[in-house]
């Protein structure tokens, strides 16, 4: 009996981030619901905003536990890809809720949609070859599935965030409704193609079969620690009840996000940015954890996947909200975004072509990124 009720307080303990969620979304949908629909002043809405970013956060990190303990029972590379679907759809359903809600805001699906590659493609890259250098001077990869990657994510990347400002069908950065359908459909599509091609055609491109030996001799020294671990049905289940808060908070956040840039007079990109730190905080800190063990192609496939996921998920269904509900929608990015974006890929594809990874490309990588904060305060 006394070890029934320490597995029960194991398991308790490991769902706390699952029991705060569903707190906070009965009382922000229930006596809380007036908080973030009548906002007094900017105190108290920096207060719940911080309330529901750190619930929303942790109950991420809650999904990433339950994906990673999934992953470690189907393998690479289906664990990283429900690791990256599972956080993805969490933007997708933060900039649905915001574009549906509340005043228009044509830029903000962009906006995060760039925030996310700069930081993906600069930030959890060039920290993750850095820490790898610093412990393992170089690191090994599968050069076909890097290649595979970036040559989707450059084709998507550029064609949904760069060739809307060169358009001439439209006065602004908007595309006009068949472009809307041929760009969305033809993205969905490629993503989809890529998918199959990862999880069965050409497995073996997202594998690294010398570093996945090093990893299990590893492992089994010093398993990895991911809680109590169950059935793959129970963390099945539990990783989409974990995903649920997150997608119901979403609304309120929103508003005190629009709330709080426009009381701050903040850059409208900010919000963007929030957005990508909320979603990719637990992606990034498991990447950043891959690259430490020296596995830099869990390192790869997460990073690269989710920047892959965010455009090949994201634009399509922001597209079709935009169609359907005639809301309006800017994809172009401004000038400076633009050549940092193309300055980022052509540096992601010399990282990844095919020499072992070094502190110096990492290093670049940080530098480009720190670029990017500064646009986004000073343009």
């Amino acid at each position: 009996m006394p070890g029934q009720a320490r597995r029960l307080l194991k398991d308790i303990r490991a769902e706390l981030p699952v029991l705060a969620g569903v707190a906070t979304t009965v009382i922000f949908f229930t006596a809380g619901k007036a908080w973030t629909t009548e906002i007094s002043s900017l105190l108290p809405a920096a207060a719940m905003f911080v309330w529901l970013f750190v619930v929303m956060i942790w109950c991420a990190f809650g999904v990433v536990r339950h994906a990673e303990v999934l992953a470690d029972y189907l393998g690479e590379p289906f664990g990283t890809l429900i690791l990256t679907i599972a956080v993805v759809s969490i933007e997708v359903t933060i900039m649905a809720t915001v574009m549906l809600g509340g005043g228009p805001n044509p830029t903000l699906p962009r906006d995060t949609v760039f925030a996310v590659l700069m930081i993906v493609l600069n930030g959890m890259i060039g920290v993750s070859v850095v820490v790898g250098a610093l412990r393992h001077r170089q690191q090994q990869y599968n050069l076909q599935g890097a290649v595979a990657f970036l040559a989707v994510i450059s084709c998507l990347s550029l064609i949904a965030l760069v060739l809307p400002d060169f358009t001439r069908s439209t006065t602004d950065q908007s595309l006009t409704p068949l472009q809307a359908v041929v760009f969305g459909g033809l993205t969905a599509l490629l993503y989809a193609g890529f998918l199959v091609i990862q999880t069965v055609r050409h497995r073996t491109f997202f594998t690294d079969t010398a570093a996945a030996a090093a990893a299990t001799a590893s492992a089994s020294a010093s398993p990895r620690r991911h809680g109590p671990v169950h059935s793959i049905p129970y963390h099945a289940v539990m990783l989409v009840v974990t995903l649920l808060p997150v997608v119901l908070l979403a609304k309120p956040l929103a508003r005190l996000l629009d709330h709080g840039i426009e009381e701050l007079h903040a850059p409208t990109a900010l919000g963007g940015i929030l957005i990508a730190i909320l979603v990719l905080s637990p992606e990034g800190l498991t990447s950043y954890q891959a690259a430490r063990r020296n596995q830099l192609q869990r390192s790869v496939n997460l990073s690269l996947g989710s920047a892959l996921s965010t455009i090949g998920l994201t634009i399509p269904v922001m597209l079709a909200i935009s169609i359907f509900t005639g809301i309006p929608l800017e994809l172009g990015l401004p000038h400076a975004e633009a050549m940092l974006l193309v300055l980022t890929l052509f540096i992601a594809n010399m990282t990844f072509s095919g020499a072992p990874t070094n502190i110096l490309l990492g290093g670049v990588h940080l530098v480009l990124f720190a670029t990017f904060i500064v646009l986004v305060f000073s343009p």
